[in-house]
This record gives C-alpha cells, sequence and structure tokens, in this order.
C-alpha cells in the first residue's frame, strides 16, 4: 500500500535521503508543512552546522592524521550534523566515485576529495564530474598519473563511463583507447609548503610535454579532444542522465527502477541543465516514490543502522553540545563514535575503503550471517552490555522509559524510537524478552541490560533489516 499522509511520507524521506526518522528531526522537517520541509533538507546551505571540526585537531603519536582517525572525523560529522541530506549525498558520491584508502595512502588527499564531494553533493554533476576527474586521490586510485602521449592509461578512461557516467556497454573499446589519450597530461604534485602538515596533500598539475594533442574520434566525433572535452561530451549524452537517475534511485528509491520512472526524472535532470538538486526535489515530490514498491522495501545499509539509532538515542545532540563547548581544535569524545565505527566495519562498511571502484554493493549484499550478528550485537554495544572487546557507547536509557517502566512500556518505546516498523504481532515477544530481565519494572540498575535485550530482538526482525 502507497503511502498516504504527509507525516509517513516525510518519515520514508528521512529515512532514505536523512540519517533516521528520528521523532525530533520528523516533527522538526513536518512542522510547515510536508513540501516546506523538503524545502528544509534540500536547502540546508541555510542551516548553520554550529561546530567546525577538524581531522587535524586529533593526530596520533606519530603526530599525523591516520586513516582510523579520519573514519571517526566523519563519523562524528553523520553524527551530529544538521545537515543530513548533505551527509548522506557525501556518502552517495563516494560509492559512486569509490576510491579506497587502501592505495591512496595520503590522508590529505582522502580528506580534500571528502571535502570536495561535500561541497558539490547537490550541486551540478558536470562541475562534480570535473572535479572528481582532477582530484588526485581520483588520479592516483586509477593511475591517470601514468598517462602520457604514446603510453596512455585506459583505467580512469574506461572507469569513467563504466561506473560514473554511462554505464556497461555503452561505450566501445575504441571509445576507451582513443579517450585514454585525451587525458594524458592530468597529473599530480605535492602542494609547496605542507611536507611538515600533519595532513600533507598534492594538486592537480597539467602537464603539456606529455599530453597527446594529435586527432581522436570518441563516439564517432574527430578532434584534437582533451580529457575536460571528453567529459563534456559524456555529460551531453541522454545516456548519462538516465544512469545517473538509475544509480540515485536504486540508492534512495528502490531495485529495478521501470525504465519509464528513468526516461520520467533523467528528463528532468536534462532540463534542469544536470542540477543535482531539481531532480532530488523532483524524486522526493514523485509519488513513485511513496509507492507500495518503495515503502520499507530497501536494505539498510551500515550507516542506517548505526548512525541512525545513535542519533535516534540523542548521541549526536550530546556529541554535538560538547563541540560547541571545546570549540573546533577539540576532539570529539572516541568512545560512541569508535563504536560507531567498529559497528560500521563489522557490517561490512568501513568509510573511505569502499571493497574496489565499483563500490559497495547494495540491497541483499549487505545481510550475511556475520553482518547480522553484527546488527544484532549493535543493540548490546549502544548500552555498554556487549561482552566482545569492542568500544561501546553506554546509553543511559532509564530516562526514554520514564513514562512508562513497564516491560510493554520499554518494548513499545524502543520500537517507536528505533523506527523500527515492527509489527503487533511481534510486540509480545519483545514484552517476554524485557520481564526476563527487569521483571515488572525498568529501574535505574536493569534499565541498559533491559533495553540491550529488547534492542537485540528488534534488531534480529526482518522488519528492522529495511527502510
Amino acid at each position: 500500500m502507497a503511502l498516504q499522509t504527509d507525516r509517513q511520507k516525510m518519515a520514508h524521506v528521512l529515512r532514505r535521503f536523512g540519517l533516521g526518522a528520528s521523532e525530533a528531526e520528523l516533527n522538526f522537517y513536518s512542522a510547515k508543512g510536508f513540501e516546506a520541509g523538503i524545502d528544509t533538507l534540500l536547502n540546508y546551505e541555510d542551516t548553520d552546522e554550529g561546530f567546525d571540526l577538524r581531522p587535524d585537531a586529533a593526530i596520533d603519536k606519530k603526530g599525523k592524521v591516520n586513516f582510523n582517525l579520519l573514519i571517526l572525523w566523519w563519523i562524528t560529522r553523520l553524527l551530529v550534523t544538521q545537515r543530513p541530506l548533505q551527509e548522506k549525498m557525501t556518502l552517495f558520491w563516494h560509492n559512486h566515485f569509490a576510491t579506497s584508502a587502501e592505495k591512496v595512502k595520503g590522508t590529505g588527499n582522502m580528506y580534500n576529495q571528502n571535502l570536495l564531494l561535500r561541497a558539490n553533493a547537490t550541486g551540478n554533476f558536470r562541475t562534480l564530474l570535473h572535479a572528481v576527474s582532477k582530484d588526485p586521490a581520483m588520479i592516483f586510485w586509477l593511475d591517470t598519473q601514468e598517462d602520457r602521449v604514446g603510453h596512455p592509461n585506459e583505467n580512469f578512461a574506461r572507469e569513467v563511463m563504466e561506473l560514473f557516467t554511462l554505464g556497461v556497454g555503452n561505450y566501445t573499446e575504441h571509445d576507451i583507447q582513443q579517450s585514454a589519450r585525451a587525458y594524458t597530461g592530468w597529473s599530480i604534485r605535492r602542494v609547496p609548503g605542507t611536507q611538515a602538515s600533519a595532513m600533507p596533500s598534492q594538486e592537480f598539475i597539467y602537464r603539456p610535454r606529455l599530453h597527446d594533442d594529435t586527432p581522436k574520434t570518441f563516439f564517432g566525433k574527430t578532434g584534437d579532444f582533451d580529457g575536460d572535452q571528453i567529459l563534456d561530451m559524456l555529460c551531453d549524452m541522454e545516456r548519462n542522465s538516465e544512469f545517473i537517475v538509475w544509480k540515485l534511485w536504486t540508492f534512495f528509491a528502490y531495485a529495478k527502477p521501470e525504465d519509464s520512472v528513468v526516461s520520467k526524472y533523467a528528463k528532468i535532470f536534462r532540463d534542469n541543465n544536470l542540477e543535482i538538486k531539481p531532480l532530488l526535489k523532483a524524486i522526493m515530490m514523485g509519488d513513485e516514490f511513496y509507492s507500495a514498491k518503495a515503502d520499507r522495501t530497501m536494505f539498510k545499509n551500515p550507516c542506517d543502522i548505526s548512525v541512525a539509532t545513535a542519533r535516534q538515542l540523542g548521541i549526536g545532540a550530546a556529541i554535538a553540545a560538547n563541540l560547541k563547548q571545546i570549540g573546533p581544535d577539540g576532539v570529539a569524545p572516541r568512545g560512541p563514535v569508535s563504536a560507531v565505527a567498529v559497528s560500521m566495519k563489522n557490517q561490512g562498511m568501513e568509510l573511505f575503503y569502499p571493497p574496489d571502484v565499483a563500490g559497495w554493493r547494495l540491497g541483499q549484499n549487505w545481510i550475511s550471517s556475520a553482518t547480522l550478528i553484527a546488527r544484532i550485537q549493535w543493540g548490546e554495544q549502544l548500552y555498554g552490555q556487549s561482552k566482545s572487546k569492542v568500544p561501546q557507547v553506554f546509553v543511559n536509557p532509564y530516562s526514554i522509559f520514564a513514562s512508562d517502566t513497564s516491560p510493554e512500556g520499554v518494548a513499545r518505546e524502543l520500537v517507536k524510537l528505533y523506527d523500527a516498523g515492527t509489527p503487533e504481532s511481534k510486540i509480545s515477544s519483545l514484552v517476554a524478552a524485557a520481564k526476563n530481565v527487569c521483571g515488572n519494572q525498568v529501574t535505574e540498575e536493569n534499565a541498559a541490560a533491559t533495553a540491550a535485550q529488547v534492542s537485540r530482538i528488534i534488531f534480529a526482525t526482518p522488519e528492522f533489516q529495511f527502510s
């Protein structure tokens, strides 16, 4: 059954395009009406983040920012942000333009790429594609710096079409070979004066003497094309708009979108000069996004599990308050943030480490026997009840149950808090689990153990796995 009320629709929007549909966020975005809430979510530039956390505030014993610290920095942003769409889109583009620290060893380069994706998260796709293509992390990741006249490297030329703009089967090997010659001369160099920085980085440089300036034939057109001209030609193709819509739809709406849906929104994308924000609004306002095919049918990714539940429990707000007190040079509490990082990694998503150039596989690929166990164990980590040697959050949930300290009150409050979608038929099993720990009433002493046990069962249910 399709979603009917504006509140149901807003919750759906926040599950997909936000970082969970907590009661507080749902109330905030619904306060002025549905479309006004959509506009507030989209126009996040008008929202002051209220903090300016820098990863170089946290350095290791060697005086460097290692990738573990960089991961904690991004997860802190995910937890405290008042711009959930911006962070969710940054995650989407991180998966679309998948670049891994497994090969790109420089934290400065990966950090700068993350900033680039965030700054262009809902801007213009053409602008974003050009910027990412010249991004030092991407150049090093796909070996573009080895691309020179007489010896073109085809890695980037292939992936920019297969994964970034057109999709498999929409180009030829000849197109790859010819366009690789256009990127010759694209390289990187160390940014002057940063050798002593905690995060040294690099910058794009064009080396004319390495560029192949002879004619190239690309998709039937011949000319002395350079890399920027090739990227523009790709953006101008109708297939590019269709592919980007398909990628967005399968990440935010549902798998296997109908051709008619892709064509409809691809036209909107083209008509708006490849501006991303109008496309997102069209999707959020479209009937297809609220159909039965879209409602709670997508497997949650690890961010949707760990970050969303931590935000729903107020962890992000608590960290944000702390950041305001200590200022940008301070370091966020690492315990809760580390717990989220470890939980996400155990569920198959380690930020800055997508598995390969194709990114993380979506849908049912998120669920295996190991990752399902990690999802269930997150219920223990939240309340400091895990017996494993993993970081824990140590939420004290007693105040959450203040209005009803009965086992049924606990069960219903947690289902509501997590936006879990648990059917009424399963509430009795949650009540029994709570009663097994706390007897007939939750107290300050048994609240954490009770919440952990009920959360374990909720997180194990099939309904909880879907957003």
